[in-house]
């Protein structure tokens, strides 16, 4: 490639970064759930285990809303299009009329989509949860997890529209001896997520807040995000604020004379993306742990694992554990308002994950089906 290309390709990025900076500028405030009659749920199942684990999901709630969907408080919406055949032959990561669809809801409850790679059958194109949240600009992304008996409580704020990922299709090759992909922190865009963590915080109670980064070694980029982070925190005195370089963090989440201390912790993608799994798995897995991704307009709501191609190619899709996708549904329907409702479905999922555990999910014919563990958790609401 040569000099002139590689400039004409840094000025769109560039340009196109500007241009993002002065829309977050003009944003307005969160949406108000109280005044919209009805909220608007879409569904999306996606690819592989997702159709399977939304519909059971949707059962639960269906069961759980039922007073509030026949006064016409709440209205579920199905959208189909969503599906790696149809983004493939649009040749899109959401395709034209599928996002019109999910425009004309006001939140979402979504299933994994399955993101091509090298070697796969599928054409190359872009995430659709990274095209999701940046066409939504859903700007956070949130992820509880708990362990009661081993004192663990936290909650993941990762920024959702900037770091390694909103720039991941858009890297070069110059040649076949170099390839440079690119990464992206702006104040604006730290500012929104650091303040969304601090402000829960402080209403929750869980008055500390954690940043994660690699500022030690990645100064420009992590270097403003934690330069941000310690502005906002002098805005917040009654909250504790401390930061870690996300090497040890990962080891820290593992100590158990540490990871109790932690309460809410903030990161950039990528680094949010990693953490977030390896503390899915101390509460029992990816399956087991629901993820919120929210903007000021529109929120999205999903299980944090993928669609499992193998399982539904070995027959085993009728075995997928919704747990996570109903634990999304948790944290919607505290997004919209519905808090009692909210605590009662994961109370139920509570005592049928972490302390009763009479049907046990394990992804195959030796452990309960997805209706199965559906059923079980609908007896305990």
């Amino acid at each position: 490639m040569s000099t002139e290309k590689l400039e004409k390709h840094m000025k769109k990025i560039i340009d196109s970064q500007y241009q993002r900076i002065e829309k977050m500028k003009e944003e307005k405030d969160f949406i108000d759930y109280t005044t919209l009659r009805p909220i608007v749920v879409g569904l999306i199942g996606g690819d592989g285990i997702g159709p399977y684990i939304t519909e059971h999901t949707y059962q639960v709630l269906k069961v759980l809303l039922q007073e509030e969907i026949n006064a016409g408080k709440i209205v579920f919406r199905t959208i189909d299009g969503l599906t790696i055949e149809n983004r493939v032959q649009a040749e899109k990561a959401i395709p034209d009329d599928v996002l019109q669809e999910i425009k004309a809801c006001h939140v979402l409850l979504k299933g994994p989509t399955t993101t091509p790679r090298a070697g796969d059958k599928w054409k190359n194109i872009e995430s659709a949860n990274v095209a999701m949240r940046r066409e939504l600009d859903l700007f956070a992304n949130i992820r509880p997890v708990r362990v009661p008996e081993e004192g663990i409580d936290w909650v993941f704020y990762r920024e959702n529209t900037e770091g390694s990922y909103i720039l991941g299709s858009q890297g070069i090759c110059l040649d076949d001896e170099l390839c440079i992909d690119f990464t992206v922190t702006t104040k604006e865009g730290s500012d929104r997520i650091l303040r969304a963590a601090f402000d829960y915080a402080s209403k929750s109670g869980k008055n500390r807040v954690t940043a994660v980064t690699k500022a030690n070694i990645i100064k420009a980029t992590d270097g403003k995000f934690l330069e941000q982070a310690k502005i906002i925190a002098k805005e917040y005195p009654a909250v504790v604020f401390d930061d870690w370089y996300v090497d040890i963090m990962a080891a820290k989440l593992l100590d158990t004379k540490r990871r109790d201390q932690f309460k809410v912790i903030v990161l950039p993608n990528l680094y949010g993306d990693i953490l977030t799994d390896e503390a899915a798995e101390l509460q029992g897995g990816v399956g087991t742990a629901g993820s919120a991704n929210v903007g000021k307009k529109y929120a999205m709501f999903e299980a944090i694992h993928g669609s499992a191609p193998r399982m539904v190619e070995e027959g085993r899709a009728a075995y997928a554990d919704p747990s996570s996708m109903m634990r999304a549904a948790v944290m919607m329907l505290e997004h919209i308002g519905f808090t009692q409702k909210a605590k009662q479905l994961s109370s139920a999922l509570d005592q049928a994950v972490i302390f009763e555990k009479k049907v046990k999910i394990t992804g195959r014919e030796d452990g309960a089906t997805s209706e199965e563990f559906s059923e079980y958790v609908m007896s305990l609401m």
